[in-house]
């Protein structure tokens, strides 16, 4: 067990199963195809990152540095928010960007969505988690390693 603090954007408690990108997601080439299709959960599209391509990310936590690509980016997330086939979370090793934040703020006001966002959880956070690990979230922005 590997106990991590990170900032919390939007707290909330919640365990389940990692999903790992070690690089940037991007948000549009990621959530696009699956909530174009109007598809039941997200299999990741972005053929650019192999870390996170074809694994279903809906109900997970989704472990980045950082979201990068299209200003679209805030939208996309509180669209897949508003579908209901988001992650659970969005544990950021860096800094949140202020597109996934928007995102984020918008889907927890506006559609009243369950989704956590804790940030500056670290490099080691990142170096130590990896897809398939159960996380332990908790409000207070602790993330455990089971």
């Amino acid at each position: 067990m590997k106990t991590f603090k990170g900032r919390v954007i939007a707290g909330g408690n919640w365990q389940g199963e990692a999903v790992v990108s070690h690089g940037g997601v991007n948000t549009l080439a990621t959530f696009q195809k699956s909530a174009m299709a109007n598809k039941k959960e997200v299999i990741v599209s972005d053929q650019n990152n192999a870390d996170i391509f074809g694994k279903n990310i809906t109900g997970k936590a989704l472990c980045l540095p950082i979201t990068i690509g299209s200003t679209t980016g805030g939208l996309v997330i509180q669209t897949v928010c508003s579908m209901k086939i988001n992650p659970a979370c969005f544990l950021f090793s860096r800094h949140i960007d202020s597109l996934a934040a928007s995102g984020i703020v918008l889907a927890r006001i506006w559609e009243n969505s369950p989704v956590i966002a804790v940030d500056m959880l670290g490099d080691e956070f990142l170096e130590t988690v990896k897809t398939g690990d159960t996380l332990k979230v908790e409000e207070d922005g602790t993330v455990t390693i089971l």
